[in-house]
């Protein structure tokens, strides 16, 4: 089963069919409000507002284990994560989507970013942080769409809650990276660990503030272009979780958890058995 993270801008998309309300609450506290069982064309999905249903959560505050442990807890197999993003690449123009492959993380450690710790040994390769294997299967969706899709790139995710910084917004350009985002770390490594594939959908709402002969875009215009992007993020959805089992063949389930445990079951602490078993399956 697909899950789908909406992020800000997409907190709720209205052809939704609600079926199920779920529960939140894991073992790292509850996930984020607004998490059910919905569906999406002839599918059936899980659906979690990452802010909250209210967009009540800043990036520093979702609980980001929470979120994914839930996901994987009611079935996921594989999450679709669509977000707004800055463009710090002029050919990523407002109302673009961006798959990026590559992610730097500047964030400040404020954020639980791993299931392990505590007692539960691993580490997880994140050479390869998104599931090329989706990648793949999507790109022909690409051609049906009436807006630009971009393959690759490199997401810098920062803290927040501010905005970047002229001279912040120049370096991360000089170091590689093409869009900017607040939260789609620690999500794409914990959902490795957990053995889900991870598929990145990336909105782009305006020009971060490098480049002087863009004039600095307003909360309203952004707001404007994010009600535009939630139609298109709807239909591009609405096709990929019509692919039939596309996780069959992905990389995540083996190479997360599973094969990052460096521990064997019975040395692990008795009170994190049961949800190290969820993870794991």
């Amino acid at each position: 089963m697909w899950a789908l993270i909406g992020g800000s801008g997409f907190e709720n998309f209205e052809e939704f069919e609600v079926l199920e309300e779920l529960n939140t609450e894991t073992p790292f506290g509850p996930a984020s409000s607004g998490l059910k069982r919905v569906k999406l064309g002839n599918q059936e999905i899980i659906f979690l507002s990452r802010h909250g249903a209210h967009h009540e959560l800043l990036p520093s505050e979702i609980n980001y284990r929470a979120n994914i442990y839930a996901l994987k807890q009611h079935g996921a197999k594989a999450v679709l994560s669509v977000s707004a993003i800055g463009s710090l690449a002029k050919e990523y123009k407002p109302g673009d989507m961006v798959i990026p492959f590559q992610y730097i993380d500047r964030t400040k450690s404020l954020r639980e970013s791993s299931f392990f710790g505590g007692g539960l040994i691993g580490h997880v390769s994140l050479a390869k942080p998104v599931s090329h294997t989706l990648i793949e299967q999507v790109r022909p969706i690409a051609q049906d769409v009436d807006f630009d899709i971009h393959f690759g790139g490199t997401y810098i995710c920062i803290e927040g809650p501010y905005f970047s910084t002229k001279a912040e917004s120049n370096y991360y350009r000089q170091i590689g990276a093409t869009v900017i985002g607040m939260t789609n770390f620690p999500e794409y490594g914990l959902a490795r660990e957990a053995g889900l594939s991870y598929l990145p959908c990336c909105f782009v709402t305006d020009y971060d503030c490098w480049d002087d002969s863009i004039a600095h875009v307003t909360v309203e215009e952004v707001i404007k272009v994010m009600k535009t992007n939630n139609a298109k993020a709807f239909s591009f959805a609405k096709r990929v979780v019509c692919l039939k089992d596309p996780w069959a063949s992905c990389e995540a389930s083996s190479s997360g958890m599973k094969a990052g445990l460096f521990m064997p079951m019975e040395a692990i602490p008795a009170e994190k058995k049961k949800w190290v078993e969820v993870l794991l399956k």
